[in-house]
């Protein structure tokens, strides 16, 4: 039996939700996100006086479905939490000369090629330069906010002797030794 799966979503009143058939629709302040789910699992919304709640169901009692369950309820969560606070993801660039910085909506990253590295962000990603070694990836949708931190991150990842490179805000760095003379 999936935890995750049997514990409800408990939303705001400011969030709307629609759900059409396996079809879900979620608005909020932040933006709008929309999913098709499995078949293995149907959709539940209650409302109350000041808020919703969402609960997620599976249809079959295949494992199959188990496992799906609890997926879809994940899912789901990270849907809500994304219209309503968003994600975001901080890189701290580490290295002499290393640098970041924002044209027009393109990052611009020096990494000590013998070229800079212009990377665009798709539509629904913000990008922010803090200062010349901090980067901020936000927006609504948890794994595409994911997947642009690392791509920006696979340019140059940090490496294990002087730590120089991009790595996340709270990333630890394996550091090892370097060699010794005699």
């Amino acid at each position: 039996m999936s935890r995750i799966g049997t514990q409800s979503i408990t939303v705001s009143k400011n969030i709307n939700i629609r759900v059409h058939g396996q079809q879900i629709s979620i608005d909020g302040p932040k933006g709008k996100l929309s999913k098709t789910l499995p078949s293995l699992v149907s959709v539940i919304v209650l409302n109350e006086q000041d808020s919703h709640t969402i609960i997620v169901k599976k249809v079959q009692t295949t494992k199959l479905a188990r496992a799906i369950h609890g997926l879809s309820r994940t899912l789901v969560a990270n849907m809500v939490k994304g219209v309503s606070e968003g994600f975001q993801k901080k890189l701290i660039i580490t290295g002499v000369g290393y640098r970041a910085q924002i044209t027009g909506k393109d990052l611009i990253l020096n990494m000590g090629y013998s070229h800079t590295i212009k990377m665009s962000p798709p539509s629904d990603i913000s990008v922010m330069v803090e200062n010349l070694t901090t980067i901020i990836v936000s927006g609504v949708e948890k794994d595409a906010v994911g997947e642009f931190a690392a791509k920006i991150r696979a340019v140059r990842p940090p490496e294990p002797y002087k730590g120089k490179g991009i790595a996340y805000k709270n990333e630890y760095i394996q550091r090892k030794t370097g060699k010794t003379g005699k």
